[in-house]
């Protein structure tokens, strides 16, 4: 059954992890290297892995003989390497200058879709219906997909200037979540 109030809580703790306005200024900083990012594709691919991560994450992870914790330890190190980058200005993750592929990696996965957002999708199978979870996963992409296609303007408004504060600042957070959810899993394995 629907629950609106499952679908709230749902949709903004997904918000709260995926943390898609936070990360404009990677996503501008990724959009500089790659070209333009397809905003459709890369909300799609996010949205599939979601899905299918409600449906069959676990068992997945389970026949790779992968654990969550393991999985949460390699996003965070994804996370952590693109952080620097905010940072340093160093380039890690070389472009192949393939829009097609820069909107699924490292977009739609790790950034969006990935080991916080992929764990926390299971972890809400405990106390919400699948339904439910869904509905709060089609909600956070509408909200993927408009700021992905709000990135031109939004750069705009910020100017070179913002952008770089904005980066940097961003840059550090994304650090912080990066050690966060690293810390939090490294003890489990």
């Amino acid at each position: 059954m629907f629950s609106i109030d499952q679908i709230i809580t749902v949709g903004f703790t997904l918000f709260a992890v995926i943390d898609i306005l936070g990360s404009i200024p990677i996503l501008l900083s990724l959009r500089e290297k790659i070209g333009e990012i397809n905003a459709l594709k890369a909300t799609l691919a996010s949205g599939v892995l979601m899905v299918l991560f409600l449906l069959v994450g676990e068992s997945f992870l389970k026949l790779m003989s992968v654990d969550v914790q393991s999985f949460a330890v390699a996003g965070s190190i994804v996370i952590f390497v693109i952080g620097l980058e905010m940072i340093l200005g160093i380039e890690f993750f070389k472009s192949d200058n393939d829009t097609k592929t820069g909107s699924l990696v490292p977009i739609a996965f790790p950034l969006i879709a990935g080991s916080g957002t992929l764990t926390t999708i299971m972890s809400l199978k405990a106390d919400f219906g699948d339904y439910n979870i869904l509905a709060g996963i089609v909600v956070n992409l509408v909200i993927i997909y408009t700021v992905l296609r709000s990135l031109s303007w939004i750069e705009r408004i910020l100017g070179k200037a913002g952008l770089m504060v904005v980066r940097k600042f961003f840059g550090v957070i994304l650090l912080a979540i990066a050690v966060k959810i690293f810390k939090s899993n490294i003890g489990t394995l």
